[in-house]
């Protein structure tokens, strides 16, 4: 076992010390690479970044949660949602509000739900995805200002949820 263990891993770091480098740290063929300039002209500011999590029993999933080391910052037991950080790492607990899980993102936010300025404002990563052909599920009022959402579908149906709150 110890023996095909060894050339597994042997394996492996010849693989990846022939594959990797600086620019290219996880092996991919340098034709799916995207150039750096490219890289910063597709960079949306989409702000704080938290799984939305629908849970069946909310006090049940704070104490499980608990014990990775999250903690509440957010949120209320009275209300079915807590939110839950761990060294910035965010997590929605959602009892009975929606289906499924979303990828939540909230402009104008840092991981500490404190205010960042400047934003990207909602309405304008809206409109930079609608110019790249991204299909909406719901979309932000454009002639408003201050809070606004839409929700988005990745193509293998994930929810993504863009919530601005100011």
């Amino acid at each position: 076992m110890k023996i095909g263990l060894s050339i597994f891993i042997t394996a492996f770091v010849m693989f990846m010390s022939n594959n990797l480098s600086i620019d290219n740290p996880f092996g991919c063929k340098s034709d799916k690479l995207l150039s750096k300039t490219n890289m910063e002209a597709e960079n949306l500011k989409l702000g704080a970044f938290s799984m939305s999590l629908s849970v069946k029993d909310l006090a049940v999933s704070k104490s499980f949660y608990e014990k990775l080391g999250f903690s509440v910052m957010g949120g209320a037991m009275e209300k079915n949602y807590l939110i839950m950080d761990n060294d910035g790492t965010l997590i929605g607990l959602f009892q009975g509000m929606f289906e499924g899980n979303i990828l939540t993102f909230n402009p104008g936010w840092d991981q500490s739900a404190q205010n960042v300025d400047p934003f990207e404002d909602v309405r304008l990563i809206q409109k930079k995805l609608k110019e790249k052909g991204v299909a909406f599920v719901s979309q932000a009022d454009e002639s408003t200002s201050g809070p606004a959402s839409f929700i988005i579908t990745d193509p293998d149906g994930n929810t993504i949820y863009v919530d601005q709150h100011r």
